[in-house]
């Protein structure tokens, strides 16, 4: 491969690092062309991003690029595959999703992920990963959290003003 052409592949890959701030190394081997196409095809549903390329390449891109993903280098050995996301937790759920629909399959596997600024190594972490919860469902649940102690006030409140209201309706039908 030309200089050029790396130096071009390399710079694509630093743009994709910089503008998604989650990313997924995968070992994708041994995956036929129907297993793989169907990956693809269940990334793009997903709004994630695959990416097939050589370590060295990859890891020239991570050095040039704005964060730091130093821990990452030491799985950088045999064939990678890099999926890029917006959210989290994504990625590691369509690798569930994906070897339940393909039990036969033991790939996509993790290698490592670099998921809200901490690293993740092994593909033990995967169900880890899973449970990882994205910035709109973490404020969801402060401010359900939040609204709870007024809900119960205001519903005590209503439910009093029913009693004594069924109450004074009660002692007045009384002579």
């Amino acid at each position: 491969m030309r200089k050029e052409i790396k130096r071009q592949i390399i710079d694509n890959l630093v743009e994709e690092i910089n503008n998604y701030p989650h990313l997924y190394i995968t070992d994708v081997s041994g995956l036929n062309a129907a297993d793989t196409g169907a990956l693809r095809r269940m990334c793009f549903e997903w709004n994630i991003k695959l990416v097939v390329t050589k370590n060295t390449l990859l890891k020239k891109a991570m050095e040039s690029s704005s964060g730091n993903y130093e821990e990452l280098y030491e799985v950088l050995k045999q064939p990678s595959a890099v999926m890029f996301s917006a959210e989290g937790s994504s990625p590691a759920k369509l690798i569930k999703e994906f070897r339940k629909k393909n039990q036969k399959l033991e790939r996509p596997e993790l290698k490592a992920a670099y998921v809200e600024e901490s690293v993740y190594v092994g593909a033990n972490m995967l169900d880890t990963l899973v449970a990882i919860k994205t910035k709109n469902e973490l404020i969801g649940e402060v401010v359900a959290i939040l609204q709870s102690p007024a809900k119960n006030v205001i519903s005590a409140l209503q439910s009093g003003g029913q009693t004594i209201a069924g109450l004074v309706k009660t002692l007045s039908e009384k002579e």
